[in-house]
């Protein structure tokens, strides 16, 4: 199966279903020595995991990491970190009466068009379940962004028709749906637990923030950073949108309301846009300002209204889905969209410092070169003087300018010389014809 890693310098692959034993990922890319919290790293897990209010589903999973490779004395040791969260409360019985019956909203059907077989327990590798593994990676790639001052913050921002009206980031994790606003939060809470009281599941609205990104990362053309972000974030399971800026809302604007207009900032004298449609991200590529996104996330899929459906035979059924399912994934899926943004930063960040470190080990040889060409000239000043005293020397007594066999000895031994060193000795030839003629020129001043 493809598309389970993700990342170039900084790659993850990540393993294991819904009512396996375990799930777990793969870290590779990591330098040793780098000092990694094994504490933060849970507390991201303890975010997403479920269970914890009456808003989210009530499967009982205490996502204990274990770290089994990579990691030594809280640092990290340049080998590949495998991180491993047993599966501890799967209930694969609640699966039984509709295993051979496709759930709507769910991948079963596609799943098993394209290979044939499908594990039918609560999604099996395409479940929710699989993203706490990148929860955990994404744990660390955070800890690498916050060295380098960068934050990455999500938050609900709407859940079904409710919105946001005030931002208090204080707020987020104060309320079980983790919205900055707190009379919004009641209200989502009311809301999801009405649709929950039906059998019934509600959608919404995840915005996500990164601030300290300075400009300069990103690519321009196939790996645009927001292009990049969107990947990343619709592969979380249940999001259906993405936007970042001004969204879909720029195509109700004309250019002189959608751009953002430059100035210099009065305090930092530093470039800066005055708006911000753009979303922190023009041409592919990061611009200083606060980088905005918007996904959109549908409703749960397993619901328990009956519903109709298709079993494997090709019959026409109703279908009501028992277990333990979320009525609304927002307040979940905060800490999986930041995992993902993070992991794609750290990535186009590690690129950019290696593009930097190739281009300052260009600036280096280049000052070599140019303390050689320095010598070069001082030596060539050198030879002029001594050249001057020869002229002076051949003109007291008597002796012509040009002297045929001294000549010929030395393009003998520059030959040799080129030879030896493996140069190219049509090259040397020219130099010296080069230096022989000015000589000659330097000489006949005293013959004049």
């Amino acid at each position: 199966m493809a598309g389970n890693s993700f990342g170039q310098l900084f790659k993850i692959t990540t393993f294991g279903e819904s009512h396996g034993k375990m799930i777990g990922v793969v870290i590779d890319g990591l330098k040793p020595n780098l000092e990694i919290d094994i504490d933060e790293i849970q507390k991201e897990l303890d975010r997403r995991k479920p269970g914890q209010s009456s808003v989210t589903t009530q499967r009982k999973e205490s996502d204990t990491i274990q770290i089994v490779s990579g990691i030594f004395e809280g640092k990290t040791t340049g080998t590949p970190v495998c991180i491993l969260i047993k599966n501890e409360d799967y209930r694969s019985s609640d699966y039984e009466n509709i295993k051979e019956v496709f759930r709507p909203g769910h991948g079963g059907y596609t799943f098993l068009k394209k290979y044939g077989i499908y594990d039918y327990r609560g999604g099996g590798r395409i479940s929710g379940r699989e993203t706490a593994a990148r929860v955990a990676a994404g744990a660390i790639a955070k800890q690498l962004l916050m060295k380098r001052g960068i934050r990455v913050l999500a938050y609900t921002r709407q859940i079904g028709n409710i919105e946001i009206e005030t931002f208090n980031e204080n707020e987020i994790e104060k309320n079980p749906v983790r919205c900055p606003d707190p009379l919004a939060a009641q209200k989502m809470i009311s809301l999801i637990e009405s649709v929950k009281n039906e059998g019934d599941s509600v959608g919404g609205i995840i915005e996500i923030k990164i601030r300290g990104l300075k400009a300069g990362y990103g690519e321009p053309v196939f790996d645009k950073l927001e292009a990049d972000f969107a990947k990343a974030l619709l592969s979380i399971g249940a999001v259906r949108g993405f936007e970042i800026g001004s969204g879909f809302k720029s195509a109700l604007m004309k250019g002189s309301e959608c751009n953002d207009q430059f100035r210099i900032n009065p305090e930092t004298k530093e470039i800066e846009t005055i708006t911000n449609n753009s979303g922190g991200v023009q041409g592919g590529i990061s611009n200083g300002a606060e980088v905005i996104m918007r996904i959109a996330v549908k409703p749960t899929s397993s619901i328990s209204k009956k519903q109709k459906s298709v079993n494997y035979k090709g019959d026409e059924v109703e279908i009501e889905i028992k277990g333990r399912h979320d009525p609304c994934i927002c307040p979940r899926i905060v800490p999986v969209a930041e995992a993902m943004v993070s992991l794609v930063l750290i990535d186009h960040i590690l690129m950019q410092e290696q593009l930097q470190k190739e281009i300052d080990k260009l600036e280096e040889l280049r000052s070599r070169i140019d303390l050689i060409d320095l010598q070069l000239l001082l030596l060539l000043q050198a030879r002029n003087d001594f050249v001057s005293q020869i002229g002076k020397l051949k003109k007291i007594n008597g002796y012509e300018i040009y002297n045929e066999e001294r000549e010929n000895f030395l393009k003998d031994k520059w030959l040799n010389y080129a030879q030896e060193l493996n140069l190219d000795t049509d090259y040397i030839q020219q130099i010296l014809k080069l230096i022989i003629e000015q000589s000659r020129k330097k000489q006949q001043e005293f013959f004049e």
